[in-house]
């Protein structure tokens, strides 16, 4: 039924009068953005979302920036860095021409005031542990910033690229308080905030001073003078305004409409084949049933990841054979052997040979323990199409999946208990360290480590992955964590998510990037040719 709305949806333009597409068109050298969500705020510190990053990016700058490999650190506020032979100091040297959208010239003390900020316990931010295991970050002279590690930290500059670090102005940051981000935003980004309208629009305009962008882009200033993020959550009323000129480009396209969308005249789609966002389903490995490994094996070997992938995302996601995407840094082919390929035969052999008999109802039973658990995950329509599957495969070998899935409001509360044996998610990651730092460190528990995962010798190599000096030595640390985890099956990974960005026919220069999810990034290359 989505499929075929979709395809109607994308023959809407050629049915809609041209003077009335003319009249709902995009004003000259104002970019449209169209997007699902708003944030509840846009302040880097205290902000998470997707939704608040793909604005800041273009609000403020970050010492270094990502290249479109996902892998290199490129200079942006920071022009060059030296690193201490103990791996514990770091140097900045700063750019001398940066100023603040309201004209103020960027200093170092702005550069440590916005990571303390960050970082302190006041602020509470949910991700400052990204920043490192900070001493102190201190302003030497006005534009060299050192940066002291109690630990070395292998990550850090690729956690400074994420918007997480973003820089800011503390005058404006003291006088707006907790409504920074929220009633006004002042940072060093190619775009300075106008105004806001929560869950309609957030309006930028040109900063006339910046020229100072990342070297990736072929120009270091932005080519439009005014930018309108404009908030349209339901998929088919985005994909019509875009085809008929109300909005210039998005990265929110729906799966069943990216075949179609590849077909439209006038229609750009741009992808990133560097695009680290997966989707798995995560086992709370101490719970009844899922604390036997052989039930966690059969689950995996139970479900077709290729079957459902491809009928819930209609070829825009790929099925995930491993944990991780094969182009992130610190990838491991070996673990990738290790996950079990669909063999549901195989599923019921090895549970058989583990005690698990099929009981009256055809449901696995062991010592009085039926093969029964439940899945907790955020309420969307591929989440309920997967899930879906999933109960129907694990059906077929004797296990029976309860789905319990929830609206995002409360979803996050319910992930953050103990009373669910599975759940769903995806994520963002930028390298197999920042993945697995997060999702299988011990001290994570109870979340983000939701698995309640707590094995000595992954949490021993993950601090190696991340402290050790020799990066070959990370390396091959990480590799051992990934196989590890793989070989124990503490989750089932389901898809590698594809970013899509369209764009209209006006719309020049649009290249997917994807740090963090982010399709557009800082968009200095983008331009209107009406």
């Amino acid at each position: 039924m989505r499929k075929t709305l979709g395809a109607a949806l994308l023959s809407l333009a050629a049915a809609v009068p041209a003077a009335d597409a003319l009249a709902q068109a995009a004003p000259r050298d104002t970019l449209v953005i169209l997007r699902e969500i708003d944030a509840d705020r846009y302040d880097p510190a205290r902000s998470t979302a997707r939704g608040a990053g793909e604005v800041i990016y273009m609000m403020a700058d970050t010492l270094v920036s990502l290249d479109f490999d996902q892998k290199t650190v490129r200079p942006a506020l920071a022009e060059s860095w030296t690193v201490s032979p103990d791996g514990k100091l770091y140097t900045f040297r700063l750019r001398q021409d940066v100023t603040f959208c309201d004209g103020k010239k960027l200093t170092a003390a702005d550069v440590a005031y916005s990571i303390n900020r960050w970082i302190a316990p006041e602020t509470r931010s949910p991700v400052k542990w990204r920043a490192g295991p900070v001493k102190e970050v201190r302003a030497v002279d006005d534009y060299t910033v050192e940066y002291e590690l109690t630990e070395p930290y292998g990550e850090l500059l690729y956690q400074l690229t994420l918007f997480f670090a973003s820089i800011v102005d503390k005058d404006t940051v003291e006088k707006l308080g907790a409504n920074f981000g929220v009633q006004g935003f002042n940072g060093t980004g190619p775009y300075c905030w106008q105004s806001w309208t929560p869950r309609q629009e957030l309006v930028l305009t040109k900063h006339p001073n910046y020229s100072w962008g990342p070297p990736i882009y072929q120009n270091r200033s932005p080519q439009i003078g005014k930018v309108i993020w404009r908030i349209i959550p339901e998929a088919n009323t985005r994909l019509a305004a875009l085809q008929t000129g109300q909005g210039d480009i998005t990265q929110y396209v729906p799966p069943f409409a990216v075949a179609q969308l590849q077909r439209v005249p006038g229609i750009k789609l741009a992808t990133q084949p560097n695009y680290f966002w997966d989707w798995f389903m995560g086992f709370k490995v101490d719970k009844p049933v899922m604390n036997d490994p052989a039930m966690r094996r059969a689950i995996n070997m139970a479900m077709n990841r290729e079957a459902m992938v491809k009928a819930v995302f209609f070829g825009a996601a790929e099925p995930a054979s491993a944990y991780l995407n094969p182009n992130t840094m610190g990838y491991d082919a070996e673990a990738a052997k290790l996950v079990p390929a669909f063999d549901p035969e195989g599923a019921k052999k090895l549970l058989d040979e583990a005690g698990w008999k099929p009981g009256a109802d055809g449901i696995r039973e062991k010592d009085g323990q039926r093969a029964s658990f439940n899945v907790y995950g955020i309420q969307g329509a591929e989440w309920r199409r997967l899930t879906e599957a999933m109960q129907a495969d694990l059906r077929r070998v004797g296990i029976e999946l309860r789905i319990q899935l929830w609206d995002a409001t409360v979803a996050w509360g319910k992930l953050a208990t103990q009373e669910f044996d599975s759940f769903v998610m995806s994520y963002p990651y930028i390298s197999a360290t920042d993945g697995f730092s997060l999702y299988f460190d011990g001290a994570n528990r109870p979340t983000p480590n939701r698995m309640n995962w707590n094995d000595e010798a992954t949490n021993r190599l993950l601090s190696t992955a991340k402290t050790a000096l020799d990066a070959e030595a990370r390396a091959k640390a990480i590799a051992e964590v990934q196989r590890i985890v793989s070989t124990n099956n503490v989750w089932f990974p389901v898809a590698r998510e594809n970013l899509y960005v369209a764009a209209a026919q006006r719309v020049e220069g649009a290249r997917a990037h994807g740090i963090y999810g982010v399709g557009l990034y800082k968009g200095l290359d983008l331009r209107l040719t009406r």
